[in-house]
């Protein structure tokens, strides 16, 4: 590893696919961190509804260490430029103790925004604009996104809030072009995990069993009687937008789990179309494939890393 001419190892794929436990496996073969890009797992007490899987980062009986996962307060809000911050700050941190970093998620737009070194600027709160775009429905509202050159990932706009945000922090850019906060262009080798489309829907549909029945409506229901309201908790994303929706009556169970299932395969799709965006703009994406041995996956994976 001595070797590598990269200082960034992103591990990046859609949701189910193994990345965490891949990364880890990694990072303990190189002397490794994480760095986790993830825009749920920011947040304390969201643990099986954003695929934690904290047991993924324990290899030859150690944990692999992990950053800006549980750093937030449910009801706390978190956007991109707060993890361009937090990003830099803990990758100088690894930097400086000579481990080797690697960060490792689904959220496109935030792995993005390392690899190509977006520029950001902190956006207010636009109370009148948000008024106006609260008449709209969230068709009209992801129709209007569309319109921007945008940096924003699509995935993450599946409530009207979100779009209201996204379009608010739009607006803001068009008088005010992003030329501070200038991150650091960073020499990154990109490593993803992929299976055929009927792999990744077994893995979506068993794994989503699998966190019901070790307590995923419990989760969400300890949430719900914490300060946050249902419509701030389904903020959060699919699993709390469903369960939430179960738990207060307006969905039955079997109803909740069809819809669930049917709306995360729809996101691992929007996410794969996230990384070929990516592809398209010049990145290079080094696939490899799910259903090698892990032994294989790290062997082509150190290859890549090395050359």
């Amino acid at each position: 590893m001595s070797n590598s001419r990269y200082n960034l190892i992103v591990v990046l794929g859609p949701t189910a696919c193994g990345k965490t436990r891949f990364a880890a496996e990694l990072a303990n073969l190189i002397h490794g961190e994480i760095i986790s890009a993830d825009s749920r797992q920011v947040y304390r007490r969201m643990n099986l509804g954003t695929g934690k899987d904290y047991k993924d980062y324990q290899v030859d009986d150690k944990i692999i260490p992990f950053h800006l996962i549980d750093i937030l307060e449910p009801g706390e809000k978190y956007n991109l430029f707060e993890f361009q911050k937090d990003f830099l700050n803990v990758y100088k941190d690894i930097h400086q103790r000579k481990k080797k970093v690697s960060a490792c998620g689904g959220t496109g737009l935030y792995i993005d925004a390392v690899t190509s070194a977006y520029k950001l600027i902190p956006v207010p709160v636009n109370d009148k604009l948000r008024s106006e775009l609260e008449q709209k429905s969230l068709e009209d509202l992801t129709d209007m996104l569309a319109t921007y050159k945008k940096l924003h990932n699509q995935t993450d706009v599946d409530t009207k809030k979100r779009a209201i945000r996204a379009i608010e922090i739009e607006e803001y850019y068009k008088s005010h072009p992003a030329n501070v906060n200038d991150f650091p262009k960073l020499k990154s080798v990109l490593l993803g995990i992929r299976y055929d489309r009927e792999e990744v829907k077994n893995r979506i549909t068993g794994r989503l069993y699998a966190r019901l029945k070790e307590g995923m409506i419990e989760e969400v229901d300890n949430l719900l009687k914490e300060d946050l309201s249902a419509e701030d908790l389904m903020y959060y994303g699919l699993e709390y937008k469903y369960i939430t929706m179960y738990l207060t009556n307006r969905l039955t169970y079997d109803d909740m789990v069809e819809k669930l299932n049917i709306a995360i395969h729809q996101f691992a799709k929007r996410q794969m179309t996230w990384f070929r965006k990516m592809e398209r703009e010049g990145a290079k994406i080094h696939w490899i494939e799910g259903n090698k041995s892990m032994e294989e996956k790290l062997d082509e994976a150190m290859n890549l890393i090395n050359i």
